[in-house]
Formats: C-alpha cells, sequence, structure tokens
C-alpha cells in the first residue's frame, strides 16, 4: 500500500467514526424527546441545547453553540451557527442563521438568511429570500419577500414591503436606517442610510428616500410617468435583433 492509499483509508475511516459518533448523538436525542426526522442525516458540530418537543428535518447542521426553545421546528437543508431560537419559532427549509437571536413564534424562510448581529424579537416574519444583517427587528414586523434589511433597527409592528433594500453602506462605511413603530414601506423601496423614519411613516411602493421622515407622514419618491401616444416599435433587423 502506497502512502496516499494509506492516508485515503484512514480518512475513511475517520469518517465513518465521526458518522458513527454522529448516529448515536442523534439517537440518543430522540431518547430524550427531540424530533429527528432522520438520525442519518444530520450534524451537529458543537454544543446542542434543546427544549421539549423540538422537531429537525432532514439534512440540518448545527454548528457552535445552538439552543432551541420549546415547540421549535428546524426544515430541511438549514444550517444554524452560534444562535439561539426562542419558544413556537420555525425555521423554515433551506434557511440560514447564524450569529443571531430569534424571539419567541417568530418564522425565518423558506431560503432565508440571518447574518451575525441580529436580534429578531417575538412574533417576526422573515420571508422567503429575505437577508437580514446586523439588525434589531421587533416584536410583529413583517419583512416577508425579496428584501435586504442591513444595520437597521425596526421598531414593533413594522411591515416590509417585497423586495426593499436598506442602502447601508457608502462606499466608505455602514450607515444605519431606523424606522418607527407601525411603518409601512412599499415594495421596491430603497432607503438610503443613514435615515430615520418615524412611527406610523407610509413609504409609497418603488420610491427612493434618502431623507428623514417624521411620524405620520406618507412619502413617495418617484420620477414621473410618461406615456408616449401613437408609439411606433422599432422594426427588428434582419438578425433577429
Amino acid at each position: 500500500m502506497n502512502k496516499n492509499q494509506h492516508y485515503k483509508n484512514n480518512s475513511v475511516e475517520i469518517m465513518k467514526v465521526r458518522k458513527n459518533e454522529m448516529r448515536k448523538y442523534a439517537q440518543q436525542l430522540i431518547q430524550e424527546g427531540v424530533n429527528i426526522a432522520d438520525p442519518e442525516r444530520i450534524d451537529f458540530r458543537g454544543e446542542f441545547v434543546f427544549g421539549e418537543n423540538v422537531s429537525i428535518d432532514i439534512n440540518v447542521i448545527f454548528e457552535g453553540k445552538v439552543e432551541l426553545g420549546d415547540n421549535v421546528s428546524v426544515g430541511a437543508n438549514c444550517i444554524i451557527v452560534d444562535s439561539k431560537v426562542g419558544a413556537g419559532s420555525s425555521i423554515k427549509p433551506f434557511s440560514l442563521v447564524e450569529g443571531a437571536l430569534v424571539g419567541a413564534k417568530s418564522s425565518i424562510g423558506p431560503y432565508g438568511r440571518i447574518r451575525p448581529g441580529t436580534t429578531l424579537m417575538d412574533s417576526v416574519q422573515i420571508g422567503n429570500f429575505v437577508e437580514v444583517k446586523s439588525s434589531t427587528i421587533k416584536t410583529g414586523s413583517r419583512i416577508n419577500h425579496l428584501s435586504f434589511i442591513g444595520d437597521a433597527n425596526l421598531e414593533e409592528n413594522v411591515t416590509i414591503g417585497a423586495g426593499t433594500i436598506t442602502c447601508n453602506h457608502d462606499g466608505d462605511k455602514t450607515n444605519r436606517t431606523f424606522i418607527g413603530r407601525n411603518s409601512f414601506v412599499g415594495s421596491g423601496s430603497n432607503l438610503i442610510a443613514p435615515i430615520n423614519l418615524g412611527a406610523n411613516v407610509t413609504v409609497g411602493a418603488g420610491s427612493t428616500i434618502n431623507k428623514d421622515v417624521t411620524k405620520g407622514k406618507l412619502v413617495i419618491a418617484r420620477s414621473k410617468q410618461i406615456i408616449i401616444e401613437n408609439w411606433k416599435n422599432l422594426k427588428k433587423r434582419k438578425d433577429g435583433y
């Protein structure tokens, strides 16, 4: 046996040992009351703390110290790293939660990404293809579709429409966005930080906002729509373009 083959064989044996240890640990957790869909398809790479009636689907990875409260469910193909998830919360399939605190009765995903330094308080909704970074999202707020919220503070009961972006970096440094309670940001909006929206502010869909807005105001910042009458499309070129 040559040296390379020896190393390969050792690596295979080490992998088998680790896999066996992982399976035994998963089976132990099942005996302790954790509902694990398949002990062959789960990875624990650190300290795992759990409450009652925790449910974990297939192909989930836990890294660092992870704490799951009572009645937490983790969907298939999720990764949770150095995070705490409160009771009754749901991490839906294909989501990544890293270095975050998630409150009770909150939901993330599917395909959600929660980056380090983020705190989600109770009853927060983070939907599909939403990324949150270094932000505090307070109770009852909703960010349900295709948005990036970075370096932001959202007060209670804020709604963020689909495709909204906090423009947090000016090319030199990051800046913060503050949104007051009960505010509503329409779909496709850009909030250019540093910026402060007061309580009960409404941002019209498709707006780019770069100045503070005081409480209770409606703000709309769009270019004027222009309709060209009797418009004739240019004929296609012979090459089809």
